[in-house]
């Protein structure tokens, strides 16, 4: 099986739902969130998390996790910036799907505070 590595931005009410599920999914998008993105690299998601979650929230955290490749083949990448600003984008209709296809636990791998 061929794994993807991904990286996921989170603020602390986004790490606290992630720890209730013992670190295996990730949580329902709001109403406001149609899109789950996560990211390609972990460069990416030290800025959002540093630059973008700190100011917002008092402290970001950048989340690493394994994805099965097959699965994520129906997922378009989408480039929204710089040439490291790539994200994959998943409907939140499809956010249970994608938690089902992670690969072991979601790992917190840098931690940013005000």
């Amino acid at each position: 099986m061929e794994m993807t590595i991904l990286y996921r931005p989170v603020g602390p009410k986004e790490l606290a739902l992630i720890e209730q599920s013992e670190y295996r999914r990730f949580p329902k998008r709001l109403a406001e969130q149609p899109i789950f993105y996560p990211v390609m690299n972990e460069e990416y998601a030290i800025q959002i998390a540093r630059d973008w979650n700190v100011p917002a929230s008092g402290s970001g955290f950048v989340t690493k996790f394994s994805v099965l490749s097959e699965y994520l083949k129906k997922f378009r990448v989408e480039n929204v910036g710089g040439v490291i600003h790539n994200e994959l984008w998943v409907p939140a209709e499809e956010l249970e799907e994608f938690n089902d296809n992670i690969v072991g636990v979601i790992e917190v791998t840098k931690s940013f505070y005000a």
